[in-house]
C-alpha cells in the first residue's frame, strides 16, 4: 500500500499530463473527422510516422534529419488545410455564454425582430438576404457593398429591400449585439456546391456561400413564393413556418449545456430532412 501511495504521489503529475492530452486529441478528433481535410490530414500523418520509422530502422541519418525540416512545414501546411475549420472553431469558441456579452432578454428581442421582418417580406412578397454577423468579422463582403450605420427595423429593411431601390439585389449585414445595419447591397460568395433542386435561386446560393466562409447566419425570403429560408455552416434550411424560425433562431442565438445542444442539433436535422422530403414530394407532384 505504501509502495502505491509513493507511486502515485511521485507520477500523478505524468498522469494528469496524460489525460488532459487524451481529452485534447480526442476532441480535436470529434470535430475534424467529418471534415473536408481528414483525409488529407490522415494521409500526411500516415506517410509522416511511415517514413519517420524507416528511416530510423535503417539509421538513414540523412533521412531523419530531412524529416525533422519537414515536420515544420507540415504543421504549417495543417495550419492551411484545415484554416476554416480552426477559424469556425475559434468563433464558436468566442460566441460562448463566458464570453459573450449579448443578453438573454437581448438575443430574445432581437429574434422577435428578425422573425417580424421575415414575416413583413414574406406577406408582400419581397425578395431578401440578410447576415447576421457573429464573431467572423464580415469586413471584407461589407466593402462590396454601401456601408452603413442604423439601427435595425421592419420598415428600414422593408425600403432596402423594395424593388424600386438600387440596393434590394444585394445582401444585407446586420451585427448580432447591438442590432445595428452595416451595410446593404453587399456581394456575397456563391457557394459551389451542386444543388438537386433547380429552383434554388441566387440569394439562396449566396446564403450558403457566406455561411460555409463565417459563422455567419443568413435569412432569406424568396421574392417568387415568398418563402422563408435560414442557412447556417453552409446548409439551408428551406420553407419555415414563422414558429420554426423562431425555435431556430434562438437555437442559434442562445448558447445551451453541450448535451441540449445535441440534441437541439439532431432535432432540426430531422426538421430539415422532414422539410427536403415535403419539397421533393411537391416537386414530383408537380
Amino acid at each position: 500500500m505504501d509502495d502505491l501511495l509513493t507511486y502515485i504521489k511521485d507520477y500523478w503529475r505524468a498522469v494528469v499530463e496524460v489525460l488532459i492530452l487524451w481529452f485534447i486529441i480526442y476532441q480535436t478528433y470529434r470535430y475534424f473527422r467529418a471534415t473536408r481535410g481528414a483525409r488529407i490530414f490522415i494521409a500526411l500523418i500516415s506517410i509522416f510516422i511511415g517514413m519517420t520509422l524507416i528511416s530510423r530502422a535503417l539509421d538513414l541519418v540523412v533521412m531523419t534529419r530531412l524529416l525533422n525540416y519537414v515536420s515544420v512545414f507540415l504543421a504549417v501546411a495543417l495550419v492551411v488545410i484545415f484554416q476554416p475549420e480552426l477559424r469556425r472553431a475559434l468563433a464558436e469558441l468566442g460566441s460562448h455564454k463566458l464570453f459573450s456579452s449579448f443578453s438573454e432578454q437581448a438575443r430574445t428581442e432581437f429574434t422577435e425582430k428578425l422573425v417580424e421582418i421575415a414575416e413583413s417580406l414574406s406577406h408582400r412578397r419581397v425578395g431578401a438576404l440578410i447576415a447576421i454577423q457573429r464573431s467572423i468579422d464580415l469586413k471584407q463582403y461589407l466593402e462590396t457593398g454601401v456601408e452603413m450605420d442604423s439601427r435595425l427595423s421592419t420598415e428600414l429593411v422593408s425600403t432596402i429591400f423594395y424593388s424600386g431601390t438600387t440596393l434590394h439585389d444585394g445582401g444585407m449585414i446586420v451585427r448580432l449585439g447591438d442590432e445595428r445595419i452595416l451595410g446593404a447591397g453587399c456581394v456575397f460568395p456563391l457557394t459551389q456546391r451542386e444543388m438537386s433542386d433547380r429552383s434554388i435561386g441566387l440569394r439562396h446560393r449566396a446564403s450558403m456561400g457566406i455561411t460555409e466562409e463565417s459563422d455567419a447566419i443568413a435569412l432569406v425570403v424568396s421574392e417568387e413564393t415568398g418563402r422563408i429560408s435560414i442557412a447556417t455552416e453552409g446548409k439551408l434550411e428551406a420553407d419555415l413556418s414563422e414558429d420554426q424560425l423562431r425555435d431556430r433562431l434562438k437555437e442559434l442565438f442562445f448558447v445551451e449545456d453541450d448535451e441540449n445542444e445535441d440534441e437541439s442539433t439532431d432535432d432540426s436535422e430531422s426538421k430539415a430532412n422532414n422539410r427536403e422530403e415535403k419539397n421533393d414530394e411537391e416537386s414530383d407532384s408537380q
